[in-house]
């Protein structure tokens, strides 16, 4: 189980990277990345305290923690900067806020990301086929979103990313304790949104690539 989109208290989570990391290795995670919500206000606070979370942790969980943020609500045009500010302070997964239909996300979000080459396009909505055509030629991985509301359009992005063999990712988009996604109910958020068991093994797979292919 791996999930690549979490929330400590550097944002509006709940916890601290050390109770975060316990409570996934206790529901049998292999990896967890910590995405807090950043723009250029906070970006080079919270990344570097997540990078060293996970120097001091990772020798000692089962489980691997993994820095990363979430950029969230930004221009899209300072989407790409922040990016490679990101990357250049430590974070080994970038996340972008897409546009989720329960929020006013700025139109464009989306394809900011894709073209800025973000690893993980969160909760992207109604997002266009062009748009999943460029994910999957820049391998970004699409979100199928197990938070509520976030995961109205599950099924819409996960239709066009079978139909374009686009990535996708199953992520709790987690805040509380309460909201870490079981392996049972992770299955349940793929299959739900139209996936065969098939379909979601492979996510899984790919998904624990991606983690193996980080430094």
């Amino acid at each position: 189980m791996i999930d690549l989109h979490t929330h400590t208290f550097f944002s509006d989570g709940a916890l601290v990277p050390a109770e975060h990391l316990r409570r996934v290795e206790v529901l049998g995670y292999q990896a967890v990345a910590i995405t807090d919500h950043a723009d250029s206000s906070n970006l080079d606070f919270i990344i570097p305290r997540i990078v060293q979370a996970a120097k001091d942790l990772n020798p000692h969980s089962s489980v691997r923690l993994l820095p990363g943020i979430e950029l969230t609500h930004v221009p899209p045009a300072l989407i790409r900067p922040l990016t490679e500010q990101a990357r250049k302070l430590g974070a080994k997964v970038v996340v972008v806020h897409g546009e989720t239909p329960v929020e006013p996300v700025i139109e464009g979000t989306n394809r900011a990301a894709i073209e800025a080459r973000v690893d993980v396009l969160s909760h992207p909505g109604f997002i266009s086929e062009d748009d999943v055509r460029l994910a999957a030629a820049n391998s970004v991985m699409l979100e199928l979103s197990g938070r509520k509301g976030h995961s109205l359009t599950n099924g819409h992005v996960a239709k066009l990313a079978l139909k374009i063999g686009a990535k996708l990712a199953v992520n709790a988009d987690a805040h509380d304790p309460g909201d870490f996604l079981t392996v049972e109910m992770a299955k349940k958020v793929g299959l739900g949104a139209g996936l065969s068991e098939e379909e979601y093994t492979q996510i899984q797979k790919n998904m624990a690539d991606f983690v193996a292919s980080l430094k």
